[in-house]
């Protein structure tokens, strides 16, 4: 089940699992101001990922993008990795839904670890903004979109291993 809020709560509930402790310290010096890691995202070029290895086999993806409307955008899962989302400037809606309720659009894809569904209206509605984290698990179905017209969101996803 999906987990929301600032970096204590969620750390706090996740406290007694190890895979999180790399990602919620990276997730930190991203939430910092004065922080290379928080430089480094804000130093990505639009529309670019950059990935940074972290331990035990995580990484983070750090993306600059405009937002898009929920049109243009998908609900997916993944298998292999947990997703620690983490918008560090700007604003967005996340949406998570339990994929038992959902319909599979693309099969799963290893190579990308990803599976993609139908559009879902059923949703909780999360506003995504700095200092805030969103962690979705394999049994999650997860979307990113826009709030309103399209705004530049400079975030990092934390890819940790199931």
């Amino acid at each position: 089940m999906a987990v929301f809020g600032s970096l204590s709560a969620v750390r706090a509930q996740l406290a007694h699992d190890p895979r999180f402790q790399a990602a919620f310290d990276y997730v930190a010096e991203a939430l910092n101001p004065a922080s290379a890691v928080r430089a480094r995202i804000g130093g990505v070029a639009v529309g670019a990922t950059d990935r940074h290895e972290l331990a035990g086999g995580a990484f983070a993806l750090e993306q600059a993008y405009l937002s898009k409307p929920r049109a243009e955008a998908f609900l997916e899962s993944h298998r292999k990795y947990i997703d620690v989302q983490v918008v560090v400037a700007g604003e967005e809606i996340q949406e998570v839904v339990d994929i038992a309720r959902m319909t599979v659009d693309v099969p799963y894809n290893p190579e990308r670890d990803l599976i993609k569904y139908l559009d879902c209206r059923d949703t909780s509605l999360l506003s995504a903004r700095d200092g805030l984290v969103g962690i979705y698990f394999p049994v999650d179905g997860h979307i990113s979109r826009a709030i309103g017209p399209a705004v530049l969101v400079r975030k990092t996803v934390v890819k940790v291993p199931v």
